[in-house]
């Protein structure tokens, strides 16, 4: 049996029609075309799959995809505006955060949020906020660099 899965995705409605034991990364990916976030462990553990639902971080393959009904889901393709990438997205390029590439939407959504609740967080802040983030590459220190330097306001939107 399906049932219709209505949300908002980066701004816009969306539905869908999904299974009841589909998660929202399956949802994404396979039904909405949505490849940002990635399936790494499949079960929380990486991070790679991190999207916002009403703006707080979430595993996507340990969310059910009907739980967001009627909510605001946001990925890194939600975070350009106009073509120009948002700052954080420019700040992993410029301090060359992202290595192989794969958990660095989990990470710029993790640091999202985290900006958005404290706009001026401190080095331990910072790391724990992208905690639950694994770089496979070991691509922390930068990672962290561009996250300071966007929090130092050194990146406009």
């Amino acid at each position: 049996m399906k049932y219709v899965l209505s949300f908002n995705l980066n701004g816009l409605p969306v539905d869908t029609l999904v299974k009841a034991t589909d998660t929202l990364l399956d949802v994404l990916r396979e039904k909405l075309n949505v490849v940002s976030a990635k399936r790494g462990c499949d079960n929380g553990d990486c991070g790679a799959c991190t999207v916002l639902v009403n703006g707080e971080p979430v595993r996507a393959c340990l969310t059910i995809g009907l739980t967001v009904a009627g909510k605001n889901v946001q990925t890194v393709e939600g975070l350009q505006q106009d073509g120009k990438l948002h700052p954080l997205q420019q700040a992993f390029h410029e301090h060359y955060a992202a290595q192989c590439g794969f958990c660095t939407p989990g990470m710029l959504m993790s640091a999202k949020a985290l900006l958005d609740k404290n706009p001026k967080p401190t080095r331990e802040q910072i790391v724990e906020g992208i905690s639950g983030n694994l770089c496979r590459c070991g691509a922390y220190v930068e990672i962290v660099e561009a996250i300071q330097a966007v929090a130092a306001g050194k990146y406009k939107e």
